[in-house]
């Protein structure tokens, strides 16, 4: 990234993924969206803690409130899992739409294992109907049907709690 560059976290929560690239990036205007008010205003209260400047909008991932080509860089950490089936296919849409030519999606999330996984933990928290679909190959299915190009999975990882992938993909540029 390089300064003035604006980036979007979606599904942002409490803020703890933009104040640390606020922190890191000091000169990257950086936002944050979320559908939860008092997750938001908990962001806000990190941000000022932490001494960086964030905008936190109130919003809902399958109808960006920002206009196209606003961002050079959009951020989606833990969350994707969280959506129903029926918004992934608009929210990666909407990712497009707001993306710059030639700026990229970023998303770290939980892929689902399955009743075949040896970790019973990993079992039990991805048992959730929503999950059912969070794997890498139809995450990179939606962004191809986003006209996202160039989707990839860059690592995975295995923790306790289940397998993370980190999965990427650029907008025509």
């Amino acid at each position: 990234m390089r300064p003035h560059h604006r980036v979007l976290d979606i599904g942002c929560g409490t803020g703890t993924f933009a104040v640390a690239l606020k922190r890191w990036l000091p000169d990257v205007e950086v936002m944050g969206l979320d559908p939860d008010p008092r997750a938001l205003a908990r962001g806000q209260r990190k941000a000022a803690r932490a001494g960086v400047s964030i905008r936190f909008d109130q919003g809902f991932l399958n109808a960006l409130p920002y206009s196209d080509a606003h961002f050079d860089r959009v951020f989606s950490s833990l969350m994707f899992h969280h959506l129903p089936h029926d918004t992934k296919l608009g929210t990666m849409r909407e990712v497009r739409r707001v993306l710059k030519p030639g700026g990229s999606l970023h998303l770290l999330d939980f892929e689902q294992e399955g009743s075949h996984s040896h970790n019973p933990l990993a079992r039990w928290l991805h048992a959730s109907e929503r999950m059912h679909d969070n794997n890498r190959e139809r995450i990179l299915e939606w962004m191809r049907e986003a006209d996202l190009v160039e989707p990839r999975v860059l690592d995975s990882e295995q923790p306790i709690f289940g397998r993370i992938i980190y999965v990427t993909a650029r907008s025509r540029g």
